[in-house]
Protein backbone atom coordinates (compact mmCIF):
# COMPACT_ATOMS: atom_id res chain seq x y z
CA UNK A 1 0.00 0.00 0.00
CA UNK A 2 1.42 3.32 -1.05
CA UNK A 3 0.92 6.57 0.87
CA UNK A 4 -1.27 9.27 -0.65
CA UNK A 5 -0.01 12.10 1.58
CA UNK A 6 3.51 13.48 2.05
CA UNK A 7 5.15 14.63 5.26
CA UNK A 8 4.36 18.27 4.41
CA UNK A 9 0.72 17.44 3.63
CA UNK A 10 0.37 15.59 6.94
CA UNK A 11 1.85 18.54 8.84
CA UNK A 12 -0.52 20.97 7.11
CA UNK A 13 -3.51 18.74 7.89
CA UNK A 14 -2.54 18.30 11.55
CA UNK A 15 -1.89 22.06 11.89
CA UNK A 16 -5.34 22.98 10.55
CA UNK A 17 -7.58 20.07 11.60
CA UNK A 18 -5.86 18.91 14.81
CA UNK A 19 -4.09 22.03 16.17
CA UNK A 20 -4.55 20.97 19.81
CA UNK A 21 -1.56 18.62 19.49
CA UNK A 22 0.57 21.79 19.40
CA UNK A 23 -0.81 23.24 22.66
CA UNK A 24 2.61 22.83 24.27
CA UNK A 25 4.46 24.01 21.17
CA UNK A 26 5.45 21.80 18.26
CA UNK A 27 6.57 18.60 19.98
CA UNK A 28 5.31 16.13 17.33
CA UNK A 29 7.02 15.99 13.92
CA UNK A 30 6.39 13.47 11.15
CA UNK A 31 9.82 12.23 10.04
CA UNK A 32 9.03 9.40 7.62
CA UNK A 33 6.24 8.35 5.29
CA UNK A 34 6.63 5.27 3.15
CA UNK A 35 4.55 2.29 2.03
CA UNK A 36 2.65 1.10 5.11
CA UNK A 37 4.86 3.03 7.56
CA UNK A 38 4.89 6.44 9.26
CA UNK A 39 7.36 7.63 11.90
CA UNK A 40 7.02 10.60 14.20
CA UNK A 41 9.48 12.32 16.52
CA UNK A 42 8.34 13.52 19.93
CA UNK A 43 10.40 16.13 21.78
CA UNK A 44 9.06 16.06 25.33
CA UNK A 45 9.13 19.16 27.49
CA UNK A 46 8.69 19.56 31.25
CA UNK A 47 4.90 19.08 30.98
CA UNK A 48 5.42 15.56 29.59
CA UNK A 49 7.52 14.31 32.49
CA UNK A 50 6.40 12.38 35.55
CA UNK A 51 7.97 12.47 39.00
CA UNK A 52 11.44 11.00 38.72
CA UNK A 53 12.14 12.78 35.42
CA UNK A 54 10.94 10.13 32.96
CA UNK A 55 8.47 10.68 30.11
CA UNK A 56 4.95 9.99 31.36
CA UNK A 57 2.76 7.13 30.20
CA UNK A 58 0.04 9.50 28.92
CA UNK A 59 2.65 11.31 26.78
CA UNK A 60 3.79 8.00 25.23
CA UNK A 61 0.16 6.95 24.72
CA UNK A 62 -0.47 10.24 22.90
CA UNK A 63 2.62 9.70 20.74
CA UNK A 64 1.39 6.23 19.72
CA UNK A 65 -2.12 7.53 18.99
CA UNK A 66 -1.06 10.60 17.00
CA UNK A 67 1.47 8.59 14.97
CA UNK A 68 -1.09 5.85 14.24
CA UNK A 69 -3.57 8.53 13.16
CA UNK A 70 -0.94 10.02 10.84
CA UNK A 71 -0.23 6.55 9.42
CA UNK A 72 -3.91 6.03 8.61
CA UNK A 73 -4.25 9.50 7.06
CA UNK A 74 -1.06 9.09 5.04
CA UNK A 75 -2.64 6.06 3.36
CA UNK A 76 -6.31 7.07 3.01
CA UNK A 77 -5.99 10.83 2.64
CA UNK A 78 -7.15 13.72 4.85
CA UNK A 79 -10.17 12.11 6.53
CA UNK A 80 -10.57 14.02 9.80
CA UNK A 81 -13.22 11.69 11.18
CA UNK A 82 -11.06 8.57 11.22
CA UNK A 83 -11.10 7.77 14.95
CA UNK A 84 -9.38 5.48 17.41
CA UNK A 85 -11.62 2.61 18.49
CA UNK A 86 -8.97 0.79 20.52
CA UNK A 87 -5.39 1.38 21.61
CA UNK A 88 -3.47 -1.03 23.82
CA UNK A 89 -0.01 -0.06 25.04
CA UNK A 90 2.70 -1.92 26.93
CA UNK A 91 5.38 0.12 28.70
CA UNK A 92 8.66 -1.80 28.51
CA UNK A 93 11.45 0.48 29.79
CA UNK A 94 11.77 3.81 31.61
CA UNK A 95 11.95 6.54 28.98
CA UNK A 96 14.54 9.28 29.37
CA UNK A 97 13.44 12.91 28.97
CA UNK A 98 14.82 13.06 25.44
CA UNK A 99 13.71 12.78 21.82
CA UNK A 100 11.48 9.77 21.29
CA UNK A 101 10.44 8.10 18.04
CA UNK A 102 7.30 6.16 17.23
CA UNK A 103 7.20 4.04 14.08
CA UNK A 104 3.78 2.78 13.05
CA UNK A 105 3.26 -0.08 10.63
CA UNK A 106 -0.13 -0.70 9.09
CA UNK A 107 -1.03 -4.34 9.63
CA UNK A 108 -4.42 -4.11 7.90
CA UNK A 109 -6.08 -1.31 6.01
CA UNK A 110 -9.67 -2.11 5.09
CA UNK A 111 -12.60 0.00 3.98
CA UNK A 112 -13.87 0.54 7.53
CA UNK A 113 -11.02 -0.46 9.89
CA UNK A 114 -7.26 -0.04 10.10
CA UNK A 115 -5.02 -2.01 12.46
CA UNK A 116 -1.68 -0.45 13.38
CA UNK A 117 1.40 -1.60 15.30
CA UNK A 118 3.43 1.10 17.07
CA UNK A 119 7.05 0.74 18.22
CA UNK A 120 8.33 3.48 20.50
CA UNK A 121 12.05 3.91 21.10
CA UNK A 122 14.72 6.47 21.87
CA UNK A 123 18.36 6.09 20.78
CA UNK A 124 18.24 2.39 19.81
CA UNK A 125 15.27 1.19 17.77
CA UNK A 126 15.96 -2.37 18.96
CA UNK A 127 15.40 -1.27 22.59
CA UNK A 128 11.67 -0.48 22.68
CA UNK A 129 10.43 1.65 25.55
CA UNK A 130 6.80 0.91 24.61
CA UNK A 131 4.80 -1.13 22.13
CA UNK A 132 1.18 -0.51 21.12
CA UNK A 133 -1.51 -1.77 18.81
CA UNK A 134 -4.33 0.45 17.63
CA UNK A 135 -7.53 0.06 15.67
CA UNK A 136 -9.04 2.99 13.80
CA UNK A 137 -12.53 3.30 12.42
CA UNK A 138 -12.61 4.80 8.93
CA UNK A 139 -15.84 6.64 8.03
CA UNK A 140 -17.63 5.57 4.86
CA UNK A 141 -16.59 7.47 1.76
CA UNK A 142 -19.24 9.73 0.26
CA UNK A 143 -20.44 8.55 -3.12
Amino acid sequence: MQPVMTIDELHRFLDTDFPQIHTDGRVFTVTEVQAGVVSMRFDPNERHLRPGGTVSGPALFTLADVTAYAAVLAHIGPVALAVTTNLNINFLRLPKPTATTCTCRILKLGKRLAVIEASIFQEDEDELIAHATATYSIPPREI
